[in-house]
């Protein structure tokens, strides 16, 4: 796609949502498996189905409902997509990227990402919850590929700090306080949809990655392309592949899921709060 096609979709996008609302969000929040009904922590100022936003791509996976959710966590104004799509999906990575780049566009300065990643870390577990501290995205295509888009950031960013220390520590002091055994590692993106063989997991192990899916890391490349402040939590909803005697399936990686999801919610308000002071 063409670079002015791209900014066209773009502004294309921003129009749609601006004849709904004039709801302008410092934090946006990308919602990952088990966290589907986060919304209800929300004190909803608008809603906008995605398939009424102009150039919009849509999810066609079961489970992942198709809104941009504007309110508040407590006094902190949030853009929320509930339900993202995913590269496997057929659709460009300028278009998987386009929601974030969206809520940039929008007014969000810092991006919450979260998602369900299969373990490979030491003493990781069905339910574990793990902070994003690094990641490898080579086995994606990079969102940034083709000409540059000098509107959006510059064609070479540095990306040696793609994950905010200061979100991270504050990530890290939410869970103290919560009680939360939070985790921390690399995460690899691949691009899904078929699970990753024995012997994917070994290589991912020796590249250094703790846990694996199919989304999220480019997400990160294009919104620390446009200066976002990030800060990503995985759901470690299954062991990956050869590591555990069950075959995966998507409904066991969404059980787990599910059953975490009340701590995921509770990290996740408490992170929104107290990025409310750290990000203005």
């Amino acid at each position: 796609m063409a670079e002015k096609n791209i900014i066209e979709k773009l502004n294309s996008c921003v129009s749609s949502v601006r004849r709904v609302t004039d709801f302008v969000p410092r934090v946006a929040l990308t919602l990952g498996s088990g966290l589907g009904d986060y919304a209800k922590n929300m004190r909803v100022a608008a809603e906008i189905d995605y398939k009424d936003i102009d150039g919009f791509p849509v999810s066609t996976v079961a489970g992942h409902a198709g809104k941009l959710i504007f309110g508040h966590i407590g006094d902190v104004p949030l853009v929320c997509m509930q339900g993202r799509v995913h590269y496997y999906e057929g659709y460009p990575m300028t278009d998987v990227v386009l929601p974030v780049r969206l809520m940039k566009m929008l007014g969000a300065t810092s991006l919450v990402l979260t998602n369900a990643a299969g373990g490979l870390g030491d003493g990781m577990a069905a339910g574990d919850l793990m902070l994003i501290t690094g990641q490898i995205s080579s086995f994606v295509p990079s969102p940034l590929i083709g000409p540059n888009i000098d509107e959006l950031g510059p064609r070479f960013p540095d990306m040696s700090e793609i994950y905010d220390r200061e979100l991270i520590a504050l990530a890290k002091k939410c869970a103290a306080e919560l009680g939360i055994d939070l985790k921390d590692g690399t995460y690899l993106q691949f691009t899904g949809p078929a699970y990753e063989t024995p012997q994917e997991v070994r290589m991912a192990k020796i590249l250094g990655a703790d846990a694996v899916g199919m989304s999220t890391a480019c997400e990160a490349v294009a919104a620390n392309h446009m200066g976002m402040r990030i800060v990503g939590i995985s759901c470690i909803s299954n062991l990956a592949c050869g590591l555990s005697e069950k075959p995966l399936s998507h409904e066991e990686v969404q059980a787990a899921a599910d059953e975490a999801a009340p701590r995921f919610a509770a990290l996740v308000t408490k992170l929104i709060e107290g990025m409310g002071e750290l990000c203005r």
